[in-house]
């Protein structure tokens, strides 16, 4: 599929228009979103992704449209572990509820920018070296492996990153929030606010999510605008989903066991997919391999099979119906 520049233009202004929409009808006033609100805005955000993707059936083909479902549907699964994770972080901060979307918006932003320079990156890589396909794919898989294991822990860890430490050391922090600004005067002192080290906190986060993202994306199209408008969508909507399940998020206990069986999936099929592209001289005499393909209408098939049986099998079992939400977060006195 060719994209023309003017396409791409209006796919970023389009993209860049929405987080605009979101910051000033949402965001720029603190407040707590009501389930209903985080329900209908929800529903929103993914009905223009199915929008867009029939848009890609009928005027770019099957196959496209059934990679930006497929990539679609990955990134969004990845995307809700990645708000567990967001969600122990604010917790460990103690970022009031109503101060959270801003938190949240950050991240979605930054995520979007980190996660546009890898595509960039990784489509350079993959168009000029095949023998890429073989480490994306090993990434996968190690990743895949360390899902299974991950401890509860992990979030803990993130809000306690080096970024984070170092700013800590080498900037003068306050211990309290100042309503959402990122730094307040204390003591006649201008200092950095909680509000900015668990921003940071997230925004490292982020690149490391984007390790696992964006080779998952490219094991199911090599195109890097589908790549980039998968990514895009599957974070639209994200502060809003955050809302209506961060209630749920603990119950999914066995969503990083589905995780990892995705990754592993497409961990399996790139490194298929590199034998069957493979140039490098000590396999094969350089020449590709004959293996079996995996194709895009069978990865979308899989990917959505394992995300139901997994969802249901959470919600089902004993553990997650014995899990309840996080308790509320106690709001830290804001300073004067």
């Amino acid at each position: 599929m060719d994209v023309t520049p003017l396409v791409w233009i209006l796919t970023v202004v389009g993209i860049l228009g929405l987080l605009a929409f979101d910051f000033f009808a949402h965001v720029r006033k603190a407040h707590e979103p009501s389930l209903k609100e985080a329900a209908i805005w929800s529903g929103i955000y993914v009905g223009i992704a199915v929008l867009f993707g029939i848009g890609m059936l009928i005027f770019a083909g099957p196959t496209s449209g059934t990679e930006f479902f497929a990539g679609y549907i990955t990134e969004k699964a990845l995307s809700v572990d990645n708000l567990f994770v967001f969600l122990i972080i604010m917790s460990s901060f103690a970022v009031p509820r109503a101060d959270q979307q801003k938190v949240l918006l950050f991240g979605i932003v930054f995520a979007l920018v980190a996660r546009t320079v890898f595509i960039l990156l990784g489509a350079g890589l993959v168009n000029s070296f095949a023998w890429i396909f073989y480490l994306f794919g090993a990434i996968l898989i190690f990743t895949a492996v360390k899902l299974v294991g991950q401890k509860d822990d992990d979030g803990e860890g993130a809000a306690n990153n080096i970024m984070v430490r170092l700013a800590k050391r080498f900037f003068n922090t306050s211990d309290e929030y100042d309503g959402d600004k990122l730094f307040t005067v204390k003591n006649g002192k201008r200092m950095l606010t909680p509000m900015l080290l668990v921003m940071v906190a997230i925004g490292a986060t982020d690149i490391l999510f984007a390790f696992d993202s964006i080779p998952a994306i490219f094991g199911l199209t090599q195109n890097a605008y589908i790549v980039f408008v998968a990514n895009a969508f599957s974070l639209m909507g994200l502060r809003q989903l955050y809302f209506l399940i961060d209630g749920l998020l603990d119950r999914l206990v066995y969503l990083s066991y589905g995780l990892a069986v995705i990754l592993g999936f497409i961990g399996v099929k790139l490194v298929l997919h590199a034998l069957h592209e493979n140039n490098l001289p000590f396999i094969n005499g350089g020449e590709g391999v004959p293996v079996f393909q995996i194709s895009t209408e069978l990865s979308l098939l899989v990917i959505c099979g394992v995300l139901v049986v997994t969802v249901v099998a959470s919600l089902l079992s004993p553990k997650g119906k014995a899990k309840k939400s996080l308790p509320e977060q106690a709001t830290p006195t804001e300073s004067n």
